[in-house]
C-alpha cells in the first residue's frame, strides 16, 4: 500500500533554493552535489488541500473521544430497571449510578482543565483516555452496587480531563470566526446527540446482549482514539504553575454533600439530621471555595470568569437546562419501559424521534446564527425545550406514546439542536488565552453538577409520589419530575433573556 503524499511547508528539498525569477521553481546552486529538482509543486494549493483535510480530522477525533463522555452519560438509562434487579437498588439509591459519575465529572472538571494547561492538552488528553477506558472496563466488569458506583466514580475522573483538554483543544485548533463557527457547532451537536444515542446504544446492547456490554464497546474505541490523537493532535505549550487541590476538594466534597442531602431527603425527610447535616456541609464548604478562589495565586476557577455578564448568564442557563435534560432522559427511560412494558432496546429508539430532529436542527444551526443572530437563536431553543417538557410532564398510566411522547421529543429535540451550541459559546467568549482551560473546564462543570444537582431534587420530587401500584408509580414519578423539569427550564429561559440577550443585542453580534 502507498504512503499518502504529504506536504510540507514550502515543499523545499534540502539544496534547492527558490528562484525568484521563475515562481514555482527551484534553483539548484552551482556546484552542488544534488539531485535534480524533482518537477515544480505549488505548495500554496497542497497547503490548501492539507490543511482541511488535517483540521476535519482533528475535529473528528476531538468529537469522537467527547461523544464517549456524552454517551456514558446515558447510556445506562435504558439499562437501569436491569440493573435495579440484578443488584438489589432502591429508586433513590439507582440515582448514585448516574450521579456517582457526574459528581466527580463535575467536581474534577477545573482541577483536569488546569491540568492541561500546566502539561500540554495533549498529553493529558492521552492521559484521559486511557483512565476512561480502563475505568468503562471496570463498571462493564462489576459484580457488585459499591464495585459499579465506585467505577461510575473512576470513569467521572477520566471524563473530568478528557472534556476540557477536547474543548481546549478545539478553541486552539480553530481560528475565530467561520471555523470556528463549524467546529463548535459539530462539538455541541456531539454534546447532544450523545446524549440521546447513548440511551438507542444502550437499550441494543441491554436487550441483544447485557447492559454491561455498552460499556466493554468504549474500550477498542478508546486505543483507537489514542493511537490517532498521537498521530495527530497538536501538543501545546506548557505553563508554569501549581494545582489548586483546595479549590478542587472543596468544590467535589461540596457539592457530593448536597446531593447526599437532597437524596436522603426523599428517604427520610427534609427535617431529619441525616438531611440537614450534609445540605449545611455543602454550603459551608462551597462558601469556603469561592474564598479560596478569591485568594489563591492560581485558582482553578478565576472569579474574573464571571466578571463577563454574558458568560455568567450562559453558566446558570446551562445548568438549569441541563439538569432538566438529565431528569428528562432518567424518568422517561423507565416510564416506557414500567409502564408500555417495552424492551430496552425499545425504550432506546423510543427516543429517535428527538435525536433525528435534533441531529437536523444542531447542523443548520451554523445557518441559522448568522441569519437570525445569537440571541433569537438561543432564546428560541430554550423557550421550543421548555414546551416539549411541559406537554411531556403530563404523563400518566393511560397517556399514548404517538401523541403523549414522541411529539413532544420532536419539540425538546429541535430546542436541543438549536440551544446547545450557541450556550456553549456564550460560555467561552472573550476568555484570554492564560484561562482557556479554566474557561472550558468551568463550562463542563456548570453541565455535569448542575445534572447532578437536579437529579437529585427531581428523584426527591418523585419519590414523594405514591400511588400503590408499581406501573402507576412510575408513571405519577415521571409526571412530577417532568413538571420539576419544565420549571427548570422555565427559569433558564428567564436566565437568557435578561442576562444573555440584553448583553448580545447592545454588540449586535451575528457570530457563533
Amino acid at each position: 500500500m502507498r504512503a499518502a503524499p504529504t506536504c510540507e511547508a514550502g515543499d523545499v528539498r534540502a539544496g534547492h533554493v527558490a528562484d525568484p525569477s521563475r515562481p514555482g521553481t527551484t534553483h539548484v546552486p552551482s556546484g552542488a552535489g544534488v539531485t535534480p529538482p524533482s518537477p515544480p509543486t505549488r505548495p500554496d494549493r497542497c497547503e490548501q488541500r492539507g490543511a482541511p483535510a488535517r483540521s476535519t480530522l482533528i475535529l473528528a477525533i476531538i468529537c469522537v473521544s467527547y461523544f464517549m463522555v456524552i454517551l456514558d452519560n446515558s447510556i445506562v438509562f435504558t439499562g437501569l430497571p436491569q440493573i435495579r434487579s440484578d443488584m438489589g437498588f432502591s429508586e433513590t439509591g439507582l440515582s448514585w449510578i448516574t450521579n456517582a459519575y457526574v459528581l466527580v465529572f463535575g467536581g474534577l472538571l477545573l482541577l483536569g482543565a488546569r491540568a492541561g494547561d500546566l502539561f500540554g492538552h495533549r498529553r493529558v488528553f492521552l492521559f484521559s483516555l486511557i483512565a476512561f477506558s480502563l475505568a468503562s472496563l471496570l463498571v462493564g466488569a462489576a459484580q457488585t452496587a459499591w464495585w459499579l458506583i465506585a467505577a461510575r466514580a473512576l470513569q467521572g475522573v477520566g471524563a473530568a480531563v478528557l472534556a476540557p483538554s477536547a474543548l481546549s483543544l478545539l478553541t486552539r485548533s480553530f481560528p475565530e470566526g467561520r471555523a470556528r463557527n463549524r467546529a463548535m457547532a459539530a462539538y455541541s451537536a456531539v454534546a447532544g446527540l450523545g446524549a440521546a444515542f447513548g440511551l438507542v446504544v444502550g437499550g441494543l446492547v441491554a436487550d441483544l446482549v447485557s447492559w454491561r456490554a455498552g460499556f466493554f464497546l468504549n474500550v477498542p474505541i478508546g486505543i483507537v482514539m489514542m493511537v490517532l490523537a498521537l498521530r495527530f493532535l497538536p501538543e501545546t505549550d506548557r505553563r508554569r504553575g501549581r494545582f489548586d487541590i483546595t479549590g478542587a476538594l472543596l468544590a467535589t466534597l461540596g457539592s457530593t454533600a448536597l446531593v447526599l442531602g437532597i437524596v436522603d431527603a426523599a428517604d427520610l425527610g427534609w427535617t431529619a439530621s441525616a438531611t440537614l447535616l450534609p445540605l449545611g456541609a455543602g454550603a459551608v464548604m462551597l462558601g469556603l471555595f469561592v474564598q479560596v478562589e478569591r485568594r489563591a495565586a492560581q485558582p482553578i476557577v478565576p472569579l474574573r470568569l464571571f466578571a463577563s455578564r454574558e458568560r455568567s448568564g450562559a453558566y446558570v442557563t446551562r445548568m438549569l437546562y441541563m439538569g432538566a435534560m438529565m431528569g428528562f432522559f432518567f424518568f422517561t427511560a423507565q416510564f416506557v419501559q414500567s409502564v408500555y412494558h417495552w424492551t430496552p432496546l425499545q425504550a432506546g429508539l423510543s427516543f429517535l424521534p428527538m435525536t433525528l430532529v435534533n441531529f437536523v436542527f444542531a447542523v443548520r444551526v451554523p445557518r441559522l446564527l448568522e441569519r437570525f443572530g445569537r440571541p433569537r437563536v438561543l432564546a428560541a431553543g430554550i423557550t421550543l425545550t421548555t414546551v416539549g417538557m411541559a406537554w411531556l410532564s403530563r404523563l400518566d398510566l393511560h397517556t399514548p406514546y404517538l401523541t403523549g411522547v414522541a411529539l413532544p421529543m420532536v419539540l425538546i429535540g429541535a430546542g436541543q439542536g438549536l440551544a446547545l451550541a450557541p450556550l456553549t459559546s456564550s460560555g467561552v467568549d472573550g476568555v484570554t488565552p492564560e484561562d482557556a482551560g479554566a474557561g472550558s473546564g468551568l463550562v463542563n462543570t456548570v453541565h455535569q453538577v448542575g445534572s447532578a444537582l437536579s437529579l437529585s431534587i427531581l428523584t426527591a420530587v418523585a419519590a414523594a409520589v405514591s400511588t400503590g401500584h408499581a406501573a402507576a408509580d412510575i408513571a405519577s414519578r415521571s409526571g412530577a419530575a417532568l413538571t420539576g423539569s419544565t420549571v427548570l427550564l422555565a427559569l433558564a429561559v428567564v436566565a437568557v433573556l435578561t442576562l444573555i440577550v440584553p448583553v448580545r443585542a447592545t454588540r449586535n453580534e451575528r457570530s457563533l
